[in-house]
């Protein structure tokens, strides 16, 4: 069955309509101060639910694991960076027969005392006893430690998680679905991806894997003064695995700059202090395009299959180290040639205003990773996002549509402590330019104090888990491959961590979308005579009517208004085993439509048609696939863009949009 997935799609005066997610115009003008118990504060419009709290109880508890936010002594567990999953079946767990439904999301706990572990929230389940599966059990969990990011991989039906725990830290990975009641292996991944303080986990269209490392470094001494400000000491790397089926074998890369011509690389002794305040970090922060390209740092086939450390790998291989680049996500319609990644910082407001520390990234920063195609080997890297006094510790990213990227901040206790305010989400449009882009920046959550992080020595609470997704699971639904505001499936959640560990969505205000002017009404045509009455049909299986007569005399039409508009509504199912558009317009005209993709580098019409509506300003457009450009893709989803037009007779403007959609090609 060939069908557009989206909901409807709105044009008028060249505007398209219907987006799923609100953009953020009004936002919370100041964070909250660090002093007491605060709600959270959110910009104009948007709500929050709660969809897990901490001292929920597990389905399948262990004698430690008893919570969804605690131990069964009362530690904390810390869940962190959510997954949002539709599925198209039942995925299982641990009661047999168990209708766990359809809708999921999914956490890795941060613990850092090798008691961490996984849950899955059972988001269409109101019972408690099965509302939070706990995914693994005692044995398989045992030694696992600071569980941070999360990820489903379509290509091999695993779910991944990161340990950011320095060079005891690694890739973990377990089924989505399981084969029974007893929970699936949890298997570890360190023979191919090495051990290091991984914490975002990202897959792109060809299966390679993206990780972003978190591992601070040392302070630096600058001419004999000893500062606050730390050496970069992270990688960005990519694992590009030989079958993308087992991500057991390939070759892992770390990302490398070019400043000046030469590499920026790591540099051990008194070089500290140039990696961190020399020239080469601070014209990566200055918002230049510099060179960049992935080398590899160890590849199976060649190096074998042992543990290593993949840290001491990228250094050893002239990588170029970051400051705490904790997260990163591909940005939507980009064909996954644009990756941004986020620099956590040094978190300290003395390194902060160090002199020269802040244009070198001691705020922390957004940095991009162009590539000419999904997968290459060289492109480009530029910041485009300089952390400040009001905006920094940028910790995990997601995207609310195509070029509006939210990212959350982990300042940490000294920070809200030397600043006196806590944590924020931040929305940056990412069409503004290097040197507006903070000004413009708006607050999306100023994040506030629950009662169980307000005592004396507690941690304050942080923002995690950030997650804007449609929740679909096949490879076409990947982050990155679609813009999800196109989506009416879209959902946004994040996690109040080291607290009461309360898990959230956040609600959008409902979108509407302003239409151009209406013209005034053209005078009234004299009414058509009646037609003849036809003469019944034969009384067919299942009653159907006769011919309709001749329509009587067309009357003069009105003259056309000032604007045309057209309402196109996407119609699921078969038609002549092609997609169907509805359209319903303000006046009679031609509406034509085609949906386009990218297929090695060409873009190809992969299905287009073309109707007419007449006075009543309904018509039916079926778009009919092109066998030769459809070609090698039946059977799959891909990202494509929906253009739709439609002309008014008579003349006036014709309204043009387009949208990006996801595709399902005919089998």
């Amino acid at each position: 069955m060939r069908k557009l997935i989206g909901a409807c799609v709105a044009l008028a005066a060249l505007v398209l309509a219907g987006v799923a997610v609100a953009q953020i115009v009004s936002g919370v003008p100041s964070a909250q101060p660090a002093e007491g118990s605060k709600a959270n504060l959110l910009a104009t419009g948007f709500t929050t639910k709660t969809v897990a709290q901490g001292s929920d109880a597990l389905e399948n508890p262990t004698a430690t694991q008893t919570k969804y936010g605690f131990l069964d002594d009362g530690t904390r567990t810390e869940p962190d960076q959510n997954t949002y999953l539709v599925t198209k079946s039942n995925p299982g767990g641990p009661t047999a027969g168990f209708e766990y439904g359809r809708h999921f999301l999914i956490q890795g706990h941060e613990n850092g005392s090798n008691k961490a572990y996984l849950t899955r929230i059972n988001l269409d389940i109101t019972d408690p006893a099965h509302r939070i599966t706990y995914l693994g059990n005692e044995a398989s969990s045992l030694g696992l430690t600071s569980i941070d990011g999360s990820v489903y991989d379509p290509f091999n039906d695993q779910l991944l998680f990161t340990s950011e725990a320095g060079n005891g830290g690694g890739v973990v990975q377990t089924p989505l679905h399981w084969a029974g009641t007893t929970a699936p292996a949890i298997d570890r991944l360190d023979d191919s991806m090495g051990k290091a303080g991984y914490e975002g986990v990202v897959p792109d269209s060809l299966g390679n894997i993206y990780l972003v490392e978190d591992t601070g470094g040392s302070n630096v001494n600058d001419g004999g003064t000893a500062t606050s400000v730390k050496q970069p000491n992270s990688f960005v790397y990519r694992f590009v695995p030989t079958d993308r089926a087992d991500l057991t074998e390939g070759e892992l890369q770390a990302l490398q700059i070019i400043a000046n011509g030469t590499p920026i690389t790591f540099h051990s002794g008194a070089g500290a202090r140039d990696d961190a305040l020399g020239d080469p970090i601070r014209l990566l922060h200055s918002g230049a395009t510099l060179q960049a390209r992935w080398v590899t740092v160890h590849d199976t086939a060649v190096d074998g299959t042992a543990a290593f450390d993949a840290n001491a790998a990228a250094k050893a291989h002239e990588a170029t180290p970051l400051k705490r680049p904790e997260n990163g996500k591909f940005v939507p319609g980009s064909d996954f040639r644009s990756f941004i990644v986020t620099e956590t910082g040094d978190t300290n407001k003395t390194a902060g205003l160090y002199p020269g520390a802040a244009e070198r990234g001691a705020w922390g920063a957004l940095i991009k990773i162009d590539m000419p195609e999904v997968g290459a080997t060289n492109g480009t890297v530029k910041t485009v996002v300089l952390g400040d006094e009001t905006q920094n510790s940028f910790d995990n990213i997601t995207f609310l549509d195509s070029h509006t990227l939210i990212a959350g901040e982990d300042r940490g206790d000294t920070l809200h402590d030397q600043e006196n305010v806590l944590d924020s989400i931040w929305s940056y449009d990412l069409n503004k330019t290097y040197s507006e882009i903070n000004g413009d920046a708006q607050r999306l959550v100023a994040l506030g104090r629950d009662p169980e992080a307000s005592g004396v020595g507690a941690e304050d609470n942080e923002p995690t888990g950030i997650y804007v997704s449609d929740g679909g699971t096949a490879a076409g639904d990947l982050l990155g491959a679609y813009d999800p505001s196109a989506s009416s499936r879209t959902r946004i959640f994040f996690t109040e961590q080291h607290g009461a560990n309360n898990t959230y969505e956040i609600v959008p205000p409902a979108v509407t979308q302003p239409t151009g002017a209406q013209g005034p009404q053209g005078e009234q045509g004299q009414q058509g005579q009646d037609g003849k009455q036809g003469a019944d049909g034969k009384q067919g299986q299942d009653g159907a009517a006769g011919k309709t007569g001749p329509a009587g005399p067309q009357g003069q039409p009105g003259q056309p208004g000032s604007k045309s508009s057209v309402t196109v509504k996407l119609v699921f199912g078969k038609v002549g085993g092609n997609a169907r558009i509805q359209t319903s317009t303000s006046s009679a005209g031609v509406v034509s439509a085609k949906v386009t993709a990218k297929k090695g580098g060409k873009s190809l019409v992969l299905a287009a048609g073309s109707g007419t509506a007449g006075s009543s300003g309904v018509a039916r457009v079926s778009l009919r696939e092109r066998p030769g450009a459809v070609r090698g893709l039946r059977g799959t989803t891909v990202p494509a863009t929906l253009e739709v037009k439609f002309a008014p007779t008579g003349g006036g403007s014709t309204a043009t949009a387009t949208r990006k959609i996801k595709y399902e090609v005919g089998g």
